[in-house]
């Protein structure tokens, strides 16, 4: 079985996890196989059918122990991107109306003032909407500014590190 451990040493080194974590789960692994062996349990008993992928056992027990980061299931790795490409597009239509809104001063409200004397007077028009099309300008800014970001680590993989 030591050749399994080798296998499991190369496969953390691989994967980045640090040389003493790696001689420590080595160690385990090593002892946890030494201690069925003298049980009269064989690797493929204690292990399943990880005992014929070396690679991919220490994978999944280096995720299991937090040392590396745990790969998203594939259905979690497309909703993501269908899910971002529905937020950047809303956020963009709603920056684009409150932007058209302002620019075009729609709609305007209308006021008419007469004097007591009832001649002459002034028309004041103003836009009756444009605190509302300011804040959705903001929030529209915003929400870009957080797709932007969300866009720009999406893929990025994180070194790993040792639970503390």
């Amino acid at each position: 079985m030591n050749e399994f451990v080798e296998q499991c040493r190369r496969e953390w080194k691989r994967l980045g996890v640090s040389d003493p974590l790696a001689d420590e789960m080595a160690a385990d692994l090593a002892s946890d196989l030494s201690e069925a062996e003298a049980d009269g349990v064989s690797a493929e008993q204690l292990l399943g059918t990880s005992a014929f992928d070396p690679s991919s056992f220490a994978a999944s027990w280096a995720a299991e122990r937090g040392v590396i980061p745990v790969q998203p299931s594939a259905t979690n790795a497309r909703r993501r991107p269908l899910f971002l490409i529905a937020f950047t597009g809303v956020a963009a239509f709603t920056l684009i109306i409150a932007a058209a809104l302002l620019l075009t001063g729609e709609p305007k409200l209308t006021l008419a003032t007469r004097p007591p004397s009832g001649v002459g007077g002034q028309v004041h028009s103003v836009s009756a909407a444009a605190p509302i099309e300011w804040i959705l300008l903001v929030l529209a800014t915003i929400a870009l500014g957080f797709a932007a970001r969300l866009w720009s680590t999406r893929g990025r993989s994180h070194p790993p590190t040792a639970p503390a």
